[in-house]
């Protein structure tokens, strides 16, 4: 029999809201699992003891992210609107069919302004710890390698910034080891101040000299930066389209856990950001032995100091890049006893000095600039 006109809209109804939500629902699977009573040891020093309103429970804040990412709801808005309209995220937040749920602006006032770079880490380091007591964590290979994540932004909206050079991370430890090979060689070390020796560049445009040499100087670059977010950076990669993004370099376990995250701008090559996730993450987990990561990780700076540490880098292999037209480095043959290279021309490399090659990170004598850093360790030797 065909039924038509149901609209029991309006009806009165006492109802218990435990009973509206299926008892295989995941949200009780993570409110029965997870003490979100912790938080609030975190947050307390975050907010006055004896003056002001009444907050709203920043566990309520956490729960509301937490149901944004697990049912990827694209905004705290959209989330805001959702879990007021959604019976079972109430019942997950702890409020009744009638209260007002928090705006999405007050989510997103606390997060900017009231918890700290160092309350999200806790909050982490706790997902962590909760994992490793369960038994699911395995750190001792750790997975390295960076996403990029679209920025909310224009390409036609940009402008040319001049911003100082970032120093390198070992950039410190290389001059060491350069002044360290000068000094067993008879040479003079080089001046904190001093600049080693670089192989000239051919100029790429039309920029004055004069401009050119300040910048040196003043050791600055030009980039290219948008209006609406500077803080994001211009990425261009193979054949993808230009676009403004960001790069989150994420280390995991082998179960697929998040270990650490260091977001940069798109701008920045993985094997830049390597040194900060590398040094968070076993400084964490010390018990890590293998690190595996692609070949965009594949530097002698990375290898030299996975390597030093005791580790194993686990990485593709990856084609050693020899000058165009030049010899394969395996022709090479380095003389001990006469302290030379042979090239397949038997032509004799003698040393001339120790300085950083253009590109190269690592202290190597001159001769061996023909051969690229990453292979002269393997060049066959005669004793």
């Amino acid at each position: 029999m065909l039924e038509r006109g149901k609209m029991d809209r309006g009806i009165v109804e006492i109802v218990d809201t435990e009973s509206l939500v299926p008892k295989d629902h995941l949200l009780r699977k993570i409110d029965a699992a997870v003490d979100f009573n912790r938080l609030y040891e975190m947050v307390e020093p975050l907010y006055s003891e004896d003056n002001g309103r009444p907050s709203v429970d920043p566990v309520v804040l956490f729960k509301m992210v937490l149901i944004q990412h697990l049912y990827g709801l694209p905004s705290l808005r959209r989330t805001a609107d959702e879990i007021s309209a959604n019976i079972c995220y109430r019942w997950f937040l702890g409020y009744t069919l009638q209260e007002e749920t928090p705006h999405f602006s007050t989510v997103s006032y606390n997060f900017r302004h009231r918890f700290t770079a160092e309350t999200v880490d806790q909050v982490f380091a706790w997902i962590l710890e909760e994992v490793a007591e369960a038994g699911y964590l395995s750190p001792k290979a750790v997975f390295i390698d960076g996403t990029y994540i679209k920025a909310n932004a224009n390409t036609k909206k940009q402008i040319k910034e001049q911003v100082p050079v970032a120093s390198k991370h070992y950039a410190k430890e290389l001059m060491e080891e350069v002044n360290a090979d000068r000094e067993a060689r008879g040479k003079k070390p080089f001046d904190d101040d001093d600049e080693p020796p670089t192989a000239p560049k051919k100029r790429k445009d039309n920029t004055s000299r004069k401009k050119l040499a300040r910048r040196k100087k003043e050791k600055t670059r030009i980039v290219t930066q948008s209006v609406t977010d500077p803080d994001c950076g211009l990425f261009v990669k193979g054949e993808h389209k230009r676009q403004f993004a960001y790069e989150a370099h994420t280390a995991c376990d082998k179960n697929g856990f998040v270990l650490e995250t260091v977001v940069t701008p798109g701008n920045v090559h993985d094997s830049v950001a390597f040194d900060e996730v590398y040094d968070k993450v076993t400084k964490t987990f010390p018990e890590t032995e293998t690190i595996v990561a692609d070949s965009a990780y594949k530097t002698p700076h990375i290898c030299k100091k996975v390597f030093d540490d005791g580790r194993v880098l686990s990485t593709a292999y990856k084609r050693p890049q020899t000058m165009k037209g030049g010899h394969e480095w395996w022709k090479y043959v380095y003389d001990e006893f006469y302290d030379c290279v042979i090239c397949p021309e038997y032509q004799i490399l003698k040393y001339a000095t120790t300085g950083t090659a253009t590109g190269n990170t690592k202290a190597i004598p001159s001769f061996a600039q023909i051969v690229p850093p990453e292979s002269f360790a393997l060049i066959p030797r005669i004793a």
